[in-house]
């Protein structure tokens, strides 16, 4: 039985290396953009229910009161703060990430 799972772990390959095999770069770039897309579309109450919390129990960990979430969840325009004592009482983290067309800088300290 070993000898099989040693012989399996040399076969087997990380993602990146199986995308640049069996996919084009047009395809690899496409199915990027479409999870990009995805993740940009759900909204704080989406999050909060995918993690199976409810109102008050985020309440709790975010040591917010239930009505200012109610509140949070509705609005289209958010404080960093707010966002980060959401998503952190979630078990989340909050990454800030700003794009210049082909660059990519992860914001520090925000």
């Amino acid at each position: 039985m070993r000898d099989r799972y040693m012989t399996m772990t040399k076969r087997t390959k990380n993602w990146k290396e199986l995308q640049k095999k069996y996919f084009t770069p047009q395809e690899i770039a496409e199915d990027e953009e479409y999870a990009r897309r995805e993740i940009m579309e759900m909204n704080l109450r989406e999050v909060r229910q995918l993690v199976g919390k409810t109102q008050e129990e985020l309440a709790a960990a975010a040591s917010l009161e239930q009505s200012a979430l109610s509140r949070a969840e509705r609005r289209d325009d958010h404080l960093l703060s707010t966002l980060r004592k959401y998503i952190e009482g979630l078990g989340g983290e909050i990454e800030v990430i700003a794009r210049f067309g082909n660059k990519t800088v992860k914001l520090r300290g925000v």
